[in-house]
């Protein structure tokens, strides 16, 4: 297992409270959430939610799973459902999700950013079922049995679709000369 978080029920005898929960795996809810929605107000509610489902629900967590992957997966079904809803489907993001800082840069640092944003672009394209294993593996660090249990796919899929993944980043970066 390549987390090294203990299960809840293994790394503290208290509950957590939603404050230490916030401050362990907030970040990585928002980037989860951000990256399924591709909407920084998406993700920020989004987030909000997930926190306050998994607080009112700590009693069900069985300690199967790490707290994150527990976290993640609340996340990743909570996007879902929202995806389901009429007004959800109907609803298209507006604006540019780069970064708006105004800070200056060397040159060498701005065509390095420039070739990261353009490598998560052609992430952000990718069907959603390639671009979810992908980024919960370079965001995430999640192990191969991590992301089977949290998406609720065979081992065996997640490798093939993590494969699948990187070849298609690879060649869109071989077509754009990157």
């Amino acid at each position: 297992m390549q987390s090294k978080e203990l299960p809840y029920s293994m790394a503290c005898a208290s509950p957590v409270s939603l404050r230490e929960m916030m401050e362990m795996y907030g970040t990585d809810v928002w980037n989860y959430a951000f990256f399924l929605t591709r909407s920084r107000e998406q993700a920020n509610d989004i987030s909000q939610e997930v926190f306050l489902k998994a607080y009112k629900s700590i009693g069900k967590y069985r300690g199967q799973a790490t707290l994150k992957t527990w976290l993640l997966t609340i996340t990743r079904n909570t996007v879902f459902s929202l995806r389901r809803n009429s007004f959800w489907r109907r609803f298209a993001p507006l604006g540019n999700h780069e970064d708006t800082r105004a800070a200056l840069s060397a040159e060498k640092e701005a065509i390095g950013n420039q070739y990261a944003n353009r490598i998560w672009e052609i992430i952000m394209a990718l069907p959603d079922k390639y671009r979810e294993v992908l980024v919960l593996d370079i965001q995430q660090d999640l192990s191969v049995a991590e992301l089977s249990a949290l998406l609720g796919i065979a081992q065996g899929t997640v490798k093939s679709r993590l494969g699948r993944a990187r070849e298609k980043v690879r060649t869109a970066m071989k077509e754009e000369d990157l």
